[in-house]
C-alpha cells in the first residue's frame, strides 16, 4: 500500500511540474523567441577581442580606435552588428575610452557588478561585454556615459549603412513601441500620428477622434539585420488583430490595427501574413494602407516603457505563426 501510495505522489509531482514548466514557457515565449541567436552569423574574434568581448577584460586608455574617432556613423556590436551607438550621441569626456550619452533603442543592457560599484554595459543581443555606464557626472543635458572599449565595437559610416523604415498602428503606441524594440536591428523608433486629416496634431487633438490618426510607431531598422517580416510578425504576435477600433480598455479610431506600407513589397507582406491568418480563423480587422505623413509625437511619449520602468497594460505576445 505505502508503494502504491509513493507511486500516486511521484505522479503527481511530475504532473505538477510539467504544468509550472508549460506556463513559465508561455510567460517567456516572446523572450525564448528573442534569445534565439544563430551564433553561426557570429563575427569570428581575436584572442584580444575574446579577452574584452567574452572574458569582460579592458584595453588600456586611450589606445582605442574610436576613442577621438570622430566620422558620422553607427556603432554596432563586434560580435553580432547589432547597432549599439549613434555618432550624433558620441563626446569626448576626456577619460581615454568612446563616450556615448545614449543607446540605440535598447539594445544596450545594464547589469550590477558582482561587487556592486559599477553597471556593466553589454549588447543586449549577445552578451558581448562593451563597458560601463556612469551617470550624475553632468558631461551632457542626458547626464549619462557609456564608457565603451574601441575593440567591443564595429564601426558603419552613416553613407554605408542600410535602413529601411515601417510604420505600425496597434493601440497605445506605448506598447507597440516597447515590443517593436525588443527586436535586434533596430536603429530608431519614434511614437507619432499617422493617417488623418490635420498636419502636426497634438495628443489631446488624436484623444478626440476627429482628426482621424491612428496612435503608431514610425520604425528605422537595418534589412540586413531584421526584416520586415519579422517586424511584422511580432506586430501581429503583440497585439489583437481581430478588436476594431480599440485595443483592450484603450477604445477609439486612434487606437486602430493598421499597417502603413511604403512600397508594394511591405503590402505583400502584411497581406500575406494577414491571409496567413485568416487562414487559421482569425476575423483579422487590420488595415493595411499606403504611408502618409507620419507626425512625431510630443517627448513625453518616447521611450515611455524605458523611462518608467513599468510594462504594456494592453499589449502582450501571443505566437501566431
Amino acid at each position: 500500500m505505502k508503494l502504491i501510495k509513493r507511486i500516486i505522489l511521484l505522479g503527481f509531482f511530475f504532473i505538477l511540474t510539467s504544468c509550472q514548466g508549460q506556463l513559465a514557457e508561455k510567460n517567456n515565449s516572446l523572450l525564448t523567441k528573442q534569445n534565439q541567436v544563430d551564433h553561426s552569423n557570429y563575427r569570428k574574434l581575436t584572442p584580444e577581442e575574446e579577452k574584452v568581448i567574452v572574458h569582460k577584460g579592458t584595453e588600456y586608455p586611450g589606445t582605442g580606435k574610436y576613442n577621438n574617432f570622430k566620422e558620422p556613423g553607427i556603432y554596432g556590436c563586434k560580435r553580432c552588428n547589432t547597432p549599439l551607438f549613434s555618432s550624433k550621441n558620441k563626446f569626448n569626456s576626456g577619460c581615454g575610452w568612446p563616450s556615448f550619452d545614449d543607446a540605440i533603442s535598447d539594445n544596450v543592457k545594464e547589469i550590477l557588478d558582482a561587487d556592486g560599484r559599477r553597471i556593466e554595459i553589454v549588447c543586449k543581443n549577445c552578451g558581448g561585454h562593451l563597458g560601463h555606464v556612469f551617470r550624475g557626472e553632468q558631461f551632457t543635458p542626458k547626464n549619462t556615459r557609456h564608457c565603451v572599449n574601441s575593440i567591443s565595437l564595429v564601426f558603419e559610416k552613416e553613407k554605408d549603412i542600410k535602413t529601411d523604415t515601417a510604420v505600425f498602428a496597434s493601440g497605445c503606441f506605448w506598447g507597440t513601441e516597447y515590443f517593436l524594440q525588443q527586436m535586434g536591428g533596430i536603429i530608431d523608433t519614434k511614437p507619432g500620428y499617422i493617417g488623418g486629416k490635420v498636419d502636426n496634431p497634438t495628443y489631446q487633438e488624436v484623444c478626440t477622434g476627429i482628426t482621424g490618426h491612428a496612435e503608431a510607431v514610425r520604425v528605422i531598422f537595418n534589412p540586413d539585420s531584421v526584416s520586415y517580416e519579422d517586424l511584422a510578425k511580432i506586430y501581429f504576435e503583440t497585439h489583437d488583430p481581430t478588436q476594431v477600433n480599440r485595443q483592450g480598455p484603450d477604445i477609439g479610431t486612434q487606437y486602430r490595427s493598421e499597417i502603413f506600407y511604403f512600397d508594394d513589397e511591405q503590402k505583400r507582406i502584411a497581406n500575406d501574413l494577414i491571409n496567413q491568418l485568416q487562414n487559421d480563423g482569425l476575423n483579422v480587422a487590420t488595415k493595411v494602407t499606403k504611408a502618409s505623413t507620419f507626425w512625431v509625437a510630443e517627448e513625453y511619449h518616447q521611450d515611455y516603457y524605458i523611462k518608467s520602468g513599468k510594462h504594456p497594460y494592453c499589449h502582450r505576445y501571443v505566437k501566431r505563426f
